[in-house]
């Protein structure tokens, strides 16, 4: 699948100097055919790029060769890095474009296209450590259940239930649940789901998955073949994942859930709720297909927050 239309064509024309147009499009096609970025990624990655080889052009007053990005020196990224600071950017889009860059530069280098040390002495900005915010084991309970109440036809009930057991059952993303096939229905105790870059990862399937999804399936009016999405929307097509995002926001006022409680909480509550009963880091890791185990240790400061919110209520001195 290809990257959505004009990414190559933009940093191109950013370039100019043949040499370097030529190193981006090679690292384009390295993103989509080795690194298996999805198209939306290497896009989002290719947007990034041409902003800093846009400021570039400002900065040095000419569109930069492949040698002058050699030739940057920490202060120009500093420069940059302050001109987005100015323009209202976040840190945490600042944070990922500069990701890109020095990964960009890491690739120049691996691939003896060009060198640049004085991007590594350059500190990417901070970010404030986000706090996954999980639904209470009640709350994602009734979430799950309830939202078959806001459907407009009964097979729909059973579909939206099936999404969210999915969700809160194997701790799996919305697209994850809804890129399953038919083919991929768990006839056992696990089943293999498609995540981030392509990695495959086995799940395990609870009963109580199973019977959601073959409640949903002995009702659904639409003829699936093995290759077919497994969760289709009212015409047959495959269900897009604003409908369930659309279900849950109605849920959310209707329950007065907080705005966290989205379809992808109920993908921290599995991994909040797992660790509070025991589960082990790594294996939560697997579970939700991280690639980094301090990505899933976020969720021990959740757990640890609940701990001291119950040891001020309950501690004789707490008052």
């Amino acid at each position: 699948m290809a990257e959505p239309a004009g990414i190559e064509t933009l940093l191109t024309e950013a370039a100019e100097d043949p040499t370097l147009q030529a190193a981006l499009v090679e690292w384009l096609k390295w993103l989509r055919d080795e690194r298996r970025s999805s198209p939306h990624t290497i896009h989002a990655y290719g947007r990034d790029l041409v902003s800093f080889l846009t400021f570039t052009s400002a900065h040095l007053g000419a569109a930069p060769t492949l040698r002058d990005l050699e030739n940057l020196e920490a202060q120009d990224f500093r420069a940059w890095l302050a001109r987005r600071a100015a323009a209202g950017l976040g840190r945490t889009s600042t944070a990922r474009a500069f990701s890109v860059l020095r990964g960009f530069f890491r690739w120049l280098e691996k691939n003896g296209r060009g060198r640049n040390h004085a991007i590594r002495t350059v500190r990417t900005p901070k970010l404030p450590q986000a706090v996954p915010k999980p639904l209470n084991t009640a709350d994602a309970a009734k979430a799950v259940q309830d939202i078959g109440l806001l459907a407009s036809e009964p097979w729909v009930a059973t579909r939206d239930i099936a999404v969210m057991t999915l969700l809160y059952g194997c701790g799996l993303r919305i697209s994850e649940a809804l890129g399953l096939t038919l083919r991929d229905v768990p006839d056992g105790d696990a089943m293999t789901v498609l995540g981030k870059g392509g990695k495959q990862r086995m799940v395990p399937v609870l009963p109580v998955v199973r019977e959601a999804i073959d409640a949903y399936l002995a009702q659904c009016p639409h003829l699936l073949e093995p290759n077919d999405p497994l969760f289709v929307g009212v015409r047959g097509g495959p269900l897009n994942p604003r409908v369930i995002q659309r279900q849950m926001q109605k849920l959310r006022g209707w329950l007065g859930f907080p705005d966290s409680a989205t379809p992808h909480a109920l993908r921290h509550s599995f991994a909040t709720h797992l660790l509070a009963g025991g589960g082990d880091l790594r294996s939560i890791q697997e579970l939700l297909g991280h690639a980094s185990l301090s990505t899933t240790q976020r969720y021990t400061a959740v757990d640890t927050e609940k701990l001291l919110r119950d040891y001020k209520a309950t501690h004789p001195r707490a008052g």
